[in-house]
């Protein structure tokens, strides 16, 4: 079992910044197993879609609204990672929700954080 818990969440201008982070915790075994780490976001009415996503190898994939805005990064030690957003439009808006998935076998498990609200408005 893997826990998330986001932080870093609330209102910015447009054009303003943001970090989020989002702490993982669990057993060793757990935390240790962990590939992909990532952030997607959901706004009311609409389905959730990724935002940007991290390999334990590095490997990044950002959704193409975000590509040159947003940077994903990680730090494995501490089991975080991080979203740092910065010119922001009021389209950025939305719940945003850290992801973490474990492979085993032929499938994975996916867990998720309870997400934290980031508002675009002047």
């Amino acid at each position: 079992q893997v826990q998330l818990v986001e932080s870093g969440g609330g209102l910015v201008q447009p054009g303003g910044s943001l970090r989020l982070s989002c702490a993982a915790s669990g057993s060793k075994i757990s935390l240790n197993s962990i590939n992909v780490m990532g952030w997607y976001r959901q706004d009311p009415g609409k389905q959730r879609e990724l935002v940007a996503a991290l390999t334990r190898g590095g490997m990044t994939n950002y959704a193409d609204s975000v590509k040159g805005r947003f940077t994903i990064s990680r730090d494995n030690t501490k089991n975080t990672v991080y979203l740092q957003m910065n010119s922001l439009k009021p389209e950025d808006t939305a719940v945003y929700y850290c992801y973490a998935d474990i492979p085993w076998g032929n499938t994975k498990y996916d867990y998720w954080g309870r997400g934290t609200q980031v508002t675009v408005s002047s």
